[in-house]
């Protein structure tokens, strides 16, 4: 049976109708910026819950309640700029990767893209983001975030710049990439996740396809971006508990660190502090990452949305 013939003409004419990648990668750029500003807090409560071997925080509002009694209402906000630069560099590598990703990934024939080649696009614009920008900005974010109760000329790290210079000093370059693999299981799969859900939210539940011309109400986006947020803190708990680990031990020559590897920290922590140990800082995860998502996916969905109506042909 011979092979139908492919219209190269109508697939150009569908990969049109839809935002190019800079404009992807502008539209997570600017939801990045607004997201680091309203959920910083809870990104802070989160690190400082993961990292409590000791028990002093019992909880999340007690957790927040004593940084504000011990360090000031400032504390919820240490390591915004690493945070919100990171955000912003962040979405605009992973929205604009995972464009570039799914556009070679697309049926040639058809133009559309299945479930497993949108996970593969989503993983691979994962992966890129936590190699590329990730791993670095939270290694320098998660050291200045675990330094408590000291004043200023006793902090180790004074601030983002200084925090890398002295990690980049004090353990070499590979010091900012402490935790790369665990970070990237941890991306790879959330992104996978995330973005597979939210175009199945978005086809099922609005009826909107990416380069249809159509706009998602505000609401609409950040309920597809809050539920596609949610499955993956669950999946991976476990990698961001050992990245946190990971990222904060400091690297002194002649002793050993007390994790050596992903496999071995999740083996220490489960076997010293229980299995559960392995999900601790969760729920602030699930209070910051699809609230985050939402937030993201009500700016970018309006940024794309208008560039499509307005330029790109029915």
């Amino acid at each position: 049976m011979p092979t139908p013939a492919i219209d190269f003409d109508e697939a150009r004419k569908r990969e049109r109708r839809r935002s190019p990648p800079w404009v992807k990668a502008a539209s997570g750029s600017l939801g990045g910026v607004v997201e680091a500003a309203c959920l910083q807090p809870i990104d802070v409560i989160k690190t400082r819950l993961q990292l409590d071997r000791a028990g002093k925080y019992t909880g999340i509002w007690q957790c927040g309640s004593t940084i504000v009694k011990e360090e000031g209402a400032r504390a919820l906000w240490k390591g915004l700029t690493p945070f919100a630069t990171h955000l912003t560099l962040k979405y605009a590598l992973r929205m604009g990767t995972n464009a570039v990703f799914s556009a070679a990934l697309r049926d040639v024939e058809t133009g559309e893209l299945s479930s497993a080649r949108r996970m593969a696009a989503g993983f691979g614009a994962g992966v890129t983001e936590a190699l590329v920008i990730v791993t670095p900005f939270e290694v320098v974010k998660i050291r200045l975030q675990q330094q408590q109760g000291l004043t200023k000329e006793l902090l180790r790290y004074k601030g983002p710049v200084h925090g890398a210079v002295t990690i980049v000093k004090e353990e070499g370059l590979r010091g900012l990439w402490s935790g790369a693999t665990p970070t990237v299981m941890r991306n790879g799969t959330n992104q996978a996740v995330m973005f597979a859900a939210k175009a199945a939210i978005d086809k099922y539940a609005f009826d909107k396809r990416e380069g249809d011309g159509q706009i998602l109400a505000p609401w609409q986006s950040m309920t597809a971006g809050f539920l596609a947020g949610v499955a993956g803190p669950i999946a991976t708990g476990p990698f961001d508990v050992v990245k946190t680990r990971l990222m904060a031990q400091e690297h002194v020559p002649g002793v050993e660190p007390r994790y050596r590897g992903l496999f071995h920290a999740i083996g220490k922590i489960a076997s010293e502090e229980g299995v559960l140990a392995l999900w601790r800082g969760l729920l602030p995860r699930l209070m910051r990452i699809p609230p985050g998502q939402a937030i993201m996916w009500a700016v970018a969905d309006q940024l794309t949305g208008m560039y499509e109506k307005r330029h790109i042909e029915d």
